[in-house]
């Protein structure tokens, strides 16, 4: 075996075509279950959509690297069920784009976080986080707080997330940045269109605390907020869980 691994190795063709091999096989393996998409990713009738205001707070969560510490995959292991909720279904990262499941947790996973904490937490931690949390090795964020959220352009990104799949409407699209606005100032009209738009248990409320303005963490509380709650599919009984209730 050795003796053939150095000829392969002095070869230096019959070395690329073995290289290129291998590398096929590892190809095939990742995109062959792609063809079986439609068959693997559950259907379920109450999956919402990401309000452009949450779109704009997961696009500061991908920017500021939030992804290389927390996941956000929920593994079938009863210690992981146990501790962060149901496990992750296809389904509820239909309309991820990039996906964010990550792997590394520096810090807990947040696939479940939605609606665990109050805004006033999430801004607090995110201010300071060692005032809630003594332990966090987590940078503060404290400029969210004070930079403006350009949104503007949000009706440019939703056409974009369209074509790749995501069932964005034309009034969706033309409306991103009133929606925006509106999601975060309960009282305007826009809150009114949105909720028309994106459905009554669309989140519309002050995020950060200040209705003066909007801001980047705005956005990213609102984003923080709906983990977990685009469908109520993973809340259903499954047999992991079953099989819990019977040990």
């Amino acid at each position: 075996m050795l003796e053939h691994h150095r000829k392969l190795e002095r070869t230096a063709i019959g070395f690329v075509l073995a290289i290129m091999l291998v590398a096929s096989i590892g190809g095939f393996i990742e995109i062959a279950p792609l063809f079986t998409i439609d068959e693997t990713v559950e259907d379920v009738p109450d999956m919402r959509l990401y309000t452009p205001l949450e779109q704009a707070g997961r696009n500061i969560y991908t920017r500021e690297g939030c992804y290389a510490c927390h996941s956000q995959m929920i593994r079938t292991l009863q210690d992981e069920v146990e501790r962060y909720g149901p496990y992750s279904l296809a389904v509820e990262s239909k309309y991820d784009h990039p996906m964010l499941w990550g792997s590394k947790r520096t810090g807990p996973d947040l696939a479940r976080v939605g609606d665990k904490y109050s805004d006033a937490w999430h801004v607090k931690h995110l201010m300071d986080p060692r005032s809630v949390m003594p332990t966090s090795v987590m940078p503060a964020y404290k400029w969210l707080a004070r930079t403006p959220l350009d949104y503007e352009d949000l009706g440019l990104h939703l056409k974009t997330l369209r074509k790749v799949g995501v069932p964005y409407t034309d009034a969706m699209i033309e409306h991103a940045a009133a929606d925006a606005f509106g999601q975060a100032n309960p009282n305007s009209d826009e809150a009114y269109d949105l909720e028309e738009r994106y459905g009554e248990d669309s989140n519309i409320r002050v995020f950060d605390g200040d209705s003066a303005r909007l801001t980047e963490m705005d956005a990213l509380v609102a984003y923080l907020q709906i983990l977990g709650q685009l469908t109520d599919a993973s809340y259903q009984e499954t047999p992991l869980q079953s099989n819990k209730g019977t040990e």
